[in-house]
């Protein structure tokens, strides 16, 4: 059984009529994971996720499971979580840790979660963010893990304006990815 911490996992049911609901409105994703899906490119990836805890990002998280990739993830805003999109990927047994109206020590403590929780604990190896939180957090405070990342994807100009600092300043380790510029 996974580990996650959601405000109630009792909301699993509704999120994931939900993200059934979005599917139909997210075809890109669809024919990814039917075109790739058998193939697995993704097998081997590990994936920390720090992005909104949304029904739209649930349908992504969905997609790279189907795709191999095993994800475990958090949010990047305490007040972003929709609680029954967290619930639902809980229930699917991917590692969550978000809720709407985490405390700023519980957003630090949901980000570190990510990290360690894949199987057999081995490392994350690739980054998904959104404002630069889980990248910072890994550079910063768990250099060990550097070796291993293949990268980093990023959403926001913030996040990105940060990568582009920390590559000026000598410290960014590991290739990024400006998603908003691709």
């Amino acid at each position: 059984m996974s580990n996650f911490k959601v405000a109630d996992i009792s909301l699993a049911t509704w999120g994931l009529n939900d993200i059934e609901l979005s599917e139909n409105e997210m075809p890109g994703l669809m024919y990814l994971r039917q075109k790739y899906g058998p193939t697995q490119p993704l097998k081997g990836a590990r994936i920390a996720g720090c992005l909104h805890m949304t029904i739209q990002t649930a349908v992504l998280i969905e997609t790279l499971t189907a795709l191999g990739a095993e994800v475990s993830w958090s949010s990047c805003n305490i007040f972003s979580t929709q609680d029954h999109a967290a619930a639902a990927i809980a229930a699917t047994g991917v590692p969550v840790f978000a809720w709407k109206g985490e405390t700023d020590e519980e957003y630090l403590w949901c980000i570190d979660q990510t990290l360690s929780a894949f199987k057999d604990n081995k490392p994350l190896n690739m980054i998904l963010d959104d404002g630069g939180d889980l990248t910072t957090l890994v550079h910063e405070k768990y250099p060990q893990y550097m070796a291993d990342i293949k990268g980093v994807s990023e959403e926001t100009t913030t996040g990105v304006h940060h990568l582009y600092k920390m590559f000026a300043d000598g410290k960014l380790k590991v290739p990024a990815i400006n998603v908003n510029d691709s």
